[in-house]
């Protein structure tokens, strides 16, 4: 790892609605993503779950983990997608201590 990239971890959880096709294309839209300016270390794929509490009457979520090393400047821009992308009802991006 050089010295200005830092280990990252998110999690995403992907609105149960967008179907199987749905939430296929959109973790492969981020797996490209975080490919293109990251280096994508893995993807662990939770699947469907319960969600604590309901989120826009939404009472299941399918989960996705992803582990990246990138530079400073892309977990900021990372976000800003996530908040643009249709179907992503909550994201949580995290620095990793090493």
């Amino acid at each position: 790892m050089s010295e200005q990239s830092r280990s990252y971890e998110s999690m995403m959880v992907l609105s149960a609605k967008l179907g199987e096709e749905g939430i296929k294309s959109v973790i492969e839209k981020f797996k490209d993503l975080i490919s293109s300016n990251a280096v994508l270390k893995s993807v662990d794929d939770w699947g469907k779950r319960k969600l604590a509490y309901p989120i826009n009457y939404e009472n299941e979520g399918y989960y996705v983990l992803f582990n990246f090393e990138s530079k400073a400047d892309f977990p900021s821009e990372l976000d800003r997608i996530y908040n643009i992308t249709d179907g992503v009802i909550r994201t949580l991006i995290v620095s990793k201590e090493v």
